[in-house]
């Protein structure tokens, strides 16, 4: 029997009104700016399209999740219109964004005619126009504003704007971001771009949901794997009710968010930014505006006196000249130390040249057309000439290079004097910096004769200075004095640590920035630390590395400044017993997140820097965490550069390193290479594993090391015996351990020969790559389950009987980093 059309539909609309009523939305519809409640929803009310108000008489009809937009109609700020505007979906098909009692058209979908019959915005975000036979006319997705969402294909057709920002994907397969769709500020080709096809054809990104992947893929290569953008630091969890998504901000950054249905509205949690130094995003600050930092946050304001804001309530305006250069006759140039400028436009060969800061200064005041320039001091000795008049400025200590701005004279002190009593006290410092200049004359006059006296007299032993470090480095970090570093810890106050080359302390520079400042000790071997460290450390630049942001080299004393982890080191959080400090990590989505960041950034120093680079202390005390537990590997202290053609070898008598970590070969005088780090990882990812210290032995591990009772227990298929007893079952990844489980036990292999390089090991962390079974890192002999060790040879064995003692003594102390001499080759029996 056949029903008729109209009673099917009747019967359909009565078993499903929710379906319709939840999801579709049919011509004549309207949406109303001024009734923000009404709203079009997705079935499961996690997305709905309505209108926003976000200032004062300020509206967006958006697509909207938690609170947040993820879509603009006519995008930011286009599409925004005041309290009178309408969302319409016209009889003819068409979506219409109108504004004021006019209806002036803002934004249109252009859909007219094409047969639209109903919308749809269904529950990954994406509205959707259709035509009777249900196929898509136009989506958002397909024409997004500035956010992508999982599930979306952003190609090389689309575009993300935000103010005058925009994301474009390029057809080589490139991310870049763009000021004013000319000046390209990043660009990333992505993490494992030497595994992809470069041969491209329809090259297109996605945001992977459950794991936090943004990759690149191209449909029209078959068999290819995708290419990895971007990973978020919550990398590999898949949290209930919250989503992760990709914005480009108004303020020139690309991040990735995460955000819980279930959390407060509009909150979001950043887990990936593009540009992780906020004041080189191009034209941040404005025309003439410099960026700098206060507690690690960006700020915005003018270069001297010399400059107004363009609008005080909003720095990010820029400012402008009290008095322009045409119109005024006497000129000078503006001293900005630390400094760089970016130009619109950029510089072009015609505009650097090779000169000092004296020439790069006259040579701008001399040049009509020139308006600012830039001298680098990072060995090059260039100085670019700022042709445009639009300048976009970046100031920061750790910044070398120094900068200077045409203005009209007098050039204006940089900190405003904005009162009567501020004038007279410039006034009464001036004439103390004229007194205390004299008094300071005098006083290098008699050191000058002091130290000619002391020289004629043999009496005075010279210390390697600046200029002897220049020949290690051309472009080394922020020179500090000693007295600044005193300041700045307060008189080395409060100690964070202390390593076989002296203690590590607390301070905060002259802008605000918390930083730790590494005393070295030990004048002969301190020096040649000191210099290794500053060349390569200067040199290397990673998400999971320390960074150095200066030193002190001032007669005896010799430190480093590196960046503040207020997190502390890994091991304060594995092996201790206090609630509240190893709370974070019990989770283990965290402790995966801190394994393969760890592996990410000793991969970079083997297999990405120009050298590899040995790290030689892998140990948990030398991983620190910031403050969202992301790793950073810490300690340069033992680093040799290895030539990649030809190892070095190292005398036994420099054995640096901590016991429980050091590989077999090191301990036998054996060549070293970047194996040794890989056998040091191994030990720690099995500690993250189990929360247990390798070397120690207890009742619970049968009296065996770690490594052999963490092998037999695998074996037997009890791989929970081996996690950490503190991590909570229902929470954690099994796979993820298991997989892990096999990698350290791929690491601790004796032979070098059979242990992966980092790469492989990141690969196999990552599931890219195939783990096959490991056999046993070390072998028993007896219940006790002596450790194998390799051969030693026989030079070696003489080195070890004359300091026996010194070893035993260096192993019963307390664990420190950097123990000195050779170390026992076997275990001591339980």
């Amino acid at each position: 029997m056949k029903i008729p059309c109209m009673q099917m539909f009747c019967l359909i609309f009565i078993f499903f009104p929710t379906v319709i009523l939840a999801a579709d939305v049919f011509p004549g519809s309207t949406l109303y700016a001024s009734n923000p409640e009404n709203s079009w929803d997705s079935p499961n009310k996690t997305f709905l399209l309505s209108f926003i108000q976000e200032a004062e008489n300020f509206y967006f009809a958006a697509i909207i999740y938690n609170g947040i937009p993820v879509w603009k109609a006519g995008g930011d700020p286009r599409g925004a219109v005041n309290s009178s505007a309408a969302l319409r979906f016209l009889p003819d098909g068409n979506l219409q964004l109108v504004n004021g009692p006019t209806g002036s058209l803002v934004w249109q979908s252009n859909t007219a005619g094409r047969g639209v019959s109903t919308a749809t915005l269904d529950d990954t975000g994406n509205f959707i126009l259709k035509n009777g036979s249900n196929i898509p006319i136009w989506t958002t997705f397909d024409n997004p504003t500035d956010t992508i969402l999982p599930g979306q294909n952003f190609t090389v057709n689309n575009v993300l704007r935000s103010g005058l920002y925009s994301f474009r994907l390029l057809t080589s397969g490139n991310m870049t971001l763009q000021w004013n769709d000319s000046i390209v500020y990043y660009s990333s080709s992505g993490i494992n771009s030497s595994s992809t096809n470069t041969s491209l054809t329809s090259p297109s990104l996605g945001l992977q949901q459950p794991v936090g992947i943004f990759s690149l893929f191209d449909p029209t290569i078959s068999n290819s794997s995708p290419l990895i953008m971007a990973r978020s630091n919550d990398y590999g969890e898949n949290p209930a009710d919250t989503i992760r998504f990709v914005k480009l901000e108004n303020d020139g950054n690309l991040r990735m968010y995460s955000s819980a249905k279930s959390s407060t509205s509009g909150n979001k949690i950043v887990r990936w930014t593009a540009v992780s130094d906020q004041c080189e995003v191009f034209g941040y600050c404005g025309n003439m505006g410099i960026c700098s930092y206060i507690d690690l946050t960006p700020v915005c304001g003018c270069a001297s006196e010399n400059f107004d804001p363009i609008d005080p309530k909003d720095p990010r305006k820029g400012c402008k000249r009290k008095v322009e250069i045409k119109d005024c006759s006497n000129r000078t140039m503006l001293l900005l130390d630390r400094a760089t400028f970016l130009t619109y436009p950029p510089e072009t060969t015609s505009q650097y040249f090779t000169m000092g800061n004296t020439a790069c200064r006259s040579n701008c005041l001399s040049d009509t057309s020139c308006m600012g320039s830039t001298s680098l001091a990072d060995g090059t000795g260039v100085c670019y000439m700022k042709l445009s008049d639009f300048i976009s400025g970046y100031q920061s200590p750790t910044l070398t290079s120094t900068s200077f701005v045409k203005v009209c004279e007098p050039a204006m002190p940089n900190r405003p004097l904005s009162s009567r009593e501020d004038r007279k006290n410039y006034n009464a410092m001036k004439i103390s910096v004229v007194v205390l200049g004299c008094c300071l004359i005098l006083v290098i006059s008699a050191g000058v004769f002091w130290v000619f006296f002391c020289s004629r007299k043999h009496n005075f032993k010279g210390l390697p200075t600046w200029d002897s470090l220049s020949e290690y480095a051309s472009a080394l970090p922020v020179h500090f004095s000693y007295k600044e570093l005193q300041q700045a810890t307060e008189g080395f106050k409060e100690k964070l640590g202390e390593g076989g080359f002296g203690a590590v302390y607390r301070g905060v520079l002259t802008n605000k920035t918390v930083a730790a400042v590494k005393q070295l000790e030990g004048i002969e071997q301190g020096e040649k630390q000191f210099r290794m460290e500053v060349v390569t450390i200067s040199s290397t630049h990673h998400l999971n590395l320390a960074r150095l942001l200066g030193f002190c080299s001032e007669g005896r004393h010799r430190l480093l400044v590196y960046e503040f982890m207020k997190n502390g080191s890994l091991d304060k959080f594995l092996f201790t017993s206090d609630e509240q400090s190893c709370k974070e990590v019990r989770n283990w989505g965290y402790r995966y997140n801190i394994a393969l960041g760890t592996a990410k950034g000793i991969t970079y120093l083997h297999e990405e820097c120009r050298d590899c680079i040995v790290h030689s202390d892998i140990k948990p005390e030398n991983i620190l965490l910031d403050d969202n537990y992301n790793a950073r590997i810490s300690d340069f202290g033992l680093a040799r550069l290895i030539n990649t053609n030809g190892q070095r070898h190292r005398s036994i008598l420099s054995v640096r390193g901590t016991r429980g970590y050091l590989p077999p070969e090191w301990l036998a005088n054996l060549p070293v290479t970047s194996k040794a780090d890989v056998y040091s990882y191994g030990m720690v990812l099995l500690e993250i594993i189990s929360g247990r210290r390798n070397f120690e032995v207890s009742t619970e591990t049968n009296h065996k090391k770690l490594s052999l009772w963490a092998y037999e227990e695998f074996e037997k298929g009890n791989v929970e015996v081996i996690l950490d007893k503190r991590l909570p079952r229902d929470e954690v990844n099994i796979e993820q351990v298991i997989r892990a489980i096999q990698v350290s036990f791929w690491c601790i292999q004796q032979q070098p020969s059979h242990r992966p390089t980092m790469g492989k090991v990141v690969q196999m962390l990552e599931g890219i790559s195939e783990i096959r079974a490991p056999p046993p890192a070390i072998k028993s002999t007896s219940a006790n389950a002596q450790f194998q060790v390799l051969p030693m040879v026989s030079s070696f064995q003489t080195v070890l009987n004359s300091s026996q003692t010194t070893a035993n003594s260096s192993l019963a102390s307390e664990q420190k980093s950097e123990g000195e001499t050779s170390i026992l080759l076997h275990e001591e029996e339980a």
